[in-house]
């Protein structure tokens, strides 16, 4: 894994001599945000080595390489997720990547389910915490040491100062920016309302199938990690609909200004700290 991981990085920076500061993973429906990078560069995830495809529509695959008001940023548009029969190994590789390409902060966005019954549809919410009810973990197996401990601590998996950045940025514009927890379920099929009402009873507020796979291989790293789901629908049982993957997209697109003005500013101040 490790040869792998520098074999990959030395192949993008050969092609382009670039060090992130921050990277990003953006979820579905949340793509468009690389419309607003300056000095952009593509590379498709077919062209990376050990990079597999995205498989999920509203997941294109590539590898954006830019600038954010001025800070140099690594976004990867699309995830890999368990449920497209990838382990966790290949889940995780991507986010691996950034880190070993030199960023320092990971943003992870999704599109999530409303389980918090004060959410509505296009929220978005700051991940406080999360709980794991995938049944997979991305450490599982040998420790590779030389990307992080065999026990790493988790009590600050999203970290603190990044939040309070993200507080800022939405105060800015004006937002209410409220915060949550973010229960991962592996999919692919969406939940049963009785499955929903027992997370709600465990302390999830939202619910969906990625972000913390990356969060904890991200943590393992000693990356610092921030995250923002996207309430795209509730979740099922609390309001009588059918949930379908293409409404999700369309309710991402619909809040992408704001999305976006949070990253940005947020991004701003990431970099005003480093200058300071």
């Amino acid at each position: 894994m490790y040869e792998k991981l520098s074999a990959t990085a030395q192949y993008i920076q050969k092609k382009h001599n670039f060090t992130p500061k921050v990277g990003m993973v953006l979820g579905s429906g949340l793509g468009a945000y690389i419309d607003t990078l300056e000095e952009m560069i593509e590379i498709p995830y077919d062209e990376i080595p050990y990079f597999n495809e995205t498989t999920v529509e509203g997941h294109k695959g590539r590898l954006i390489l830019g600038k954010v008001n001025g800070v140099n940023v690594a976004i990867l548009q699309g995830r890999l997720h368990a449920y497209e029969g990838y382990d966790m190994e290949q889940v995780v590789f991507p986010v691996r990547t950034l880190a070993t390409l030199g960023a320092e902060y990971i943003f992870l966005t999704n599109a999530a389910g409303g389980i918090n019954f004060s959410y509505k549809q296009g929220d978005l919410i700051l991940i406080k915490d999360h709980i794991n009810l995938m049944g997979k973990n991305p450490l599982v197996g040998p420790n590779i040491a030389e990307l992080g401990p065999r026990f790493p601590d988790m009590t600050k998996a999203y970290c603190g100062e990044l939040r309070e950045l993200f507080k800022l940025s939405a105060k800015e514009i004006n937002y209410d920016l409220k915060e949550g927890v973010y229960g991962a379920v592996l999919g692919p099929t969406y939940e049963t309302p009785a499955e929903i009402n027992m997370f709600r009873t465990i302390g999830a507020d939202m619910v969906g199938m990625s972000t913390v796979p990356e969060c904890i291989a991200a943590n393992h790293l000693g990356i610092k990690v921030a995250g923002i789901s996207c309430i795209t629908n509730m979740a099922a049982g609390i309001e009588e609909k059918e949930l379908k993957h293409e409404e999700i997209k369309n309710e991402a697109l619909k809040v992408m200004e704001t999305f976006s003005k949070l990253l940005t500013l947020t991004i701003g101040k990431i970099g005003s700290l480093e200058q300071n």
